[in-house]
């Protein structure tokens, strides 16, 4: 994605790492496939000079979707592993939560999004449905 920022920078993010590290670096392969991307469809982006760069940890889960609902400890209900989404999801996604809550028992449009689901191996395959690769 790209977006300019209040003050005129602009913003530019990417997909997530293909494989798990907790070193807090990120791959600079991704760096590299992200603004050879973005300058193919906007030429002008390659006379920007590039002010800082983050790579590190994103909270995302092996199926890149949320976890929402119950755990196996009584009372402990969980809203995690959105990622980079989590900003602007999670607000909307405090409906099913409270019914979780509420009820102890997932609501239905919640329910593919289960802890069990690692236990089961029945992941979401959705990796690719938001605008962002997460």
């Amino acid at each position: 994605y790209m977006s300019q920022s209040d003050k005129g920078e602009m913003v530019i993010g990417a997909g997530t790492d293909a494989y798990i590290s907790y070193s807090q670096t990120g791959g600079l392969h991704i760096a590299n496939h992200t603004l050879e991307a973005i300058c193919e469809l906007f030429p002008a982006v390659r006379r920007l000079r590039m002010l800082r760069n983050w790579g590190g940890i994103v909270d995302v889960t092996p199926d890149r979707s949320p976890i929402i609902g119950l755990t196996p400890v009584p009372g402990l209900f969980v809203n995690c592993g959105w990622g980079t989404g989590g900003f602007k999801a999670t607000p909307g996604s405090g409906h099913v939560f409270a019914h979780a809550v509420a009820r102890g028992e997932p609501h239905p449009l919640a329910a593919p999004f289960t802890l069990d689901r690692f236990r089961t191996g029945r992941l979401i395959d959705e990796a690719a449905a938001a605008a962002v690769a997460h």
